[in-house]
Parts: C-alpha cells; structure tokens; sequence
C-alpha cells in the first residue's frame, strides 16, 4: 500500500529502459480516427458519443493528450540538446511529413477523387492555394477544387489545424529555453498556473466562449503542465491520486472550473499512463511509429470512403479508414519520417539516437 501512496519519481520512470510513450500516441492517433468516423458521415461533431457526455470529443481527449506528451517530451528534447539541435529535431520531425501529407492529398488523392478535367484540376489557383494555406499557415478548412463536393465537409487535411498551437508552444519552449529560464523552476509553473487561472475565470464569467478563445488556451496550458511535470520530474511522483481531479471535473461537468480540472487531470493522466508499468513493455512498443501518419492520412482516408460510399455508416466505414490510416502511416514512416530521422542523427551527431522523439498531433 505504501508503495501505491508514495510511487517512484517521474526521473526515476525515466531513467528506466522502457516507457510507453510510442504506443501512446499510437493509440492517441488511432481515437482520432475513431472519433471522426461519425462527423465525417454527419456532419455533426456531437453526434460522436463521448461528445455529449463530456463536452469533448474522444478526438479532442486525444489531443489533449497528444498535447501534455509533446509538453514532456519536447521539453526534455530542448533540455537534452540546447537550442540550435532543438530548431533541427523539431524542423526534421515535422515538416518532412506534413510536406508529404500536403502534397500527396492535394496531388495525388485529389487528382484521383476530384469531378474537374485533370488540366483543369492542376491548373486552378484554389489548388495551389491550398497547397501554401496549409504547408504555412496550417489551414485545415480549405478545399480542393471539385473534391469532396457532396461530403459535410469538404477539407481533405482536416486535422493540421492543431501543427499551428504545436508549433507555436515549440516557439515557446525556444523562447523561454533562450532566455534561461527553463533553469528556473518557478518560471513554467507560473505560466501553467497563469494559463488555468484565465481559463477558469472565462468559464465562470463566460461560459459561452467561443470554441477557437477556448481552445487557444486549453492546448497552451496542457502543453505547459505537461512540461511542469519534466522540469519537476525529481519531485512528481507518480500515483493514481491526482487523477480524482478527473473525477472532480466530471461531477462539476458544465460548471467552472469543470474544464479546467479536465485539462490539468488528462495532462497528468497522459504521462502517469506512459510510465505505467503494465504499458512499458517492449512487446507493447509498435515497430514503427506511426502517430503522425495516422493523425495526418486518417481524415483524408475517411473523407474519401464516405464519398465513395455516402450511403454506409459510421461504423461500416471504421474498420477500413483504420486499417488504410494504417497502412499509408507505414508508407509514411519508411519512405518519409525514417529516413528524414536518420538526416537529423547526422546532422545532430550519434548522441541523439537514444532521445525519444514525439512528433505533432
């Protein structure tokens, strides 16, 4: 029992051989997936289950906790490295994948699937519009000409939106990095507690914020918890009792600060859950890390099966948007992400192959 109070640190978890960060975010990828099978067909992102139950989609439980796993890990990542090898593993681990993703979305799968003449299709400016939209400004609610015309919606990379807020706290670990002070240990704490504060205090006074004020503060904040919880790895112990604050938002569902608790309770629920035992297993860790290509391919992949097939259901369109997220995400990882990892080893040195990686939602 004293064992289950007291838990080892979060540096003592570390500095063990095996974590379950990979197949994490694996399976952080794959709710996406899940979760966009019923808006895609509908057109209503309540009609997803979780989503009236708990004011959130599974996808965005998911990204939450993608969120506070890259808050851990890019932090250490910065820690690890300094900030010139930082610029260089985050450039290399995302934007070799998205380029591909973008260009293969807008010029192969929308050549294939579009209504328009082909000369017609590669000549319009809405194509090459979309192509920048999203490669530097992570649009995600553009369209492609004559694409996806009769679906709910029509974007076809419709979960590049959140790149935006990653790269941003990206930006944000390199600016308090550079000015010394992820050192101070008081410093990413204070803005993770300034961040809840505001969000709490808009859920109180504001209930009815909007979706975009919420959500430029919530993955902020879970970001930043989840690099309070690297910085403060030699203190944090890892137990199950802080995750009652999950418990404790529940109850409080559509009161303040019901979503604020969420958010700093799956912000601790992520890392405790890569540290579990249980879960850090080698056989448990996927051979290949596919979370990025299934959080990229699988919207684009389930857009596309409900145009073919507008008639079939949620449920019956799951099993094959899965498995084709699964198996374009390996086409993805060998042909693009691997070898652009083995460009940012040499450029970085030997030193970096051991550093886990995590890359965006």
């Amino acid at each position: 029992m004293s064992g289950v109070l007291s838990g080892p640190t979060i540096a003592e978890a570390l500095a063990r051989p095996h974590n379950a960060f990979s197949g994490l975010r694996l399976a952080l990828a794959l709710m996406v997936v899940v979760s966009h099978a019923f808006s895609v067909v509908s057109g209503n992102p309540l009609d997803e289950p979780l989503a009236r139950a708990t004011g959130f989609s599974l996808g965005e439980h998911a990204v939450n906790g993608f969120f506070a796993v890259s808050g851990f890990l890019v932090t250490m990542s910065y820690d690890r490295r300094g900030w010139r090898d930082y610029v260089i593993a985050r450039t290399l681990r995302i934007l070799p994948g998205l380029v591909a993703a973008t260009l293969a979305v807008s010029l192969l799968l929308g050549g294939a699937l579009t209504r328009l003449p082909l000369g017609e299709y590669y000549a319009s400016p809405e194509l090459w519009r979309f192509v920048r939209g999203t490669l530097l400004s992570f649009k995600s609610n553009a369209s492609l000409p004559g694409l996806f015309e009769a679906n709910p919606f029509r974007s076809p990379l419709g979960t590049v939106w959140t790149l935006k807020y990653e790269t941003i706290c990206y930006a944000g670990v390199l600016a308090i990095g550079l000015l010394g002070l992820l050192r101070r240990r008081w410093a990413v704490p204070a803005l993770t507690v300034a961040l809840a504060l505001s969000l709490g205090l808009l859920e109180a006074v504001r209930p009815e914020m909007s979706k975009g004020t919420e959500t430029a503060l919530r993955l902020p904040l879970i970001f930043a918890a989840g690099a309070c919880l690297y910085l403060w790895r030699d203190s944090v112990r890892l137990t199950p009792w802080p995750l009652l604050v999950l418990a404790a938002a529940l109850l409080l569902h559509g009161h303040a600060p019901a979503r604020t608790l969420l958010f700093l309770g799956e912000s601790y629920a992520a890392i405790w859950l890569a540290f579990l035992p249980p879960l850090a297993r080698p056989a448990l860790d996927p051979p290949a890390d596919l979370s990025y290509g299934v959080y990229l391919y699988g919207w684009p992949i389930q857009q596309s099966l409900h145009a073919l097939w507008p008639a079939a259901s949620a449920l019956a369109l799951l099993t094959p948007a899965l498995l084709l997220a699964g198996l374009v995400a390996a086409a993805s990882w060998y042909a693009v992400e691997k070898p652009a990892l083995r460009l940012k080893a040499r450029a970085l040195g030997r030193r970096t192959l051991g550093t886990i990686e995590p890359a965006g939602p």
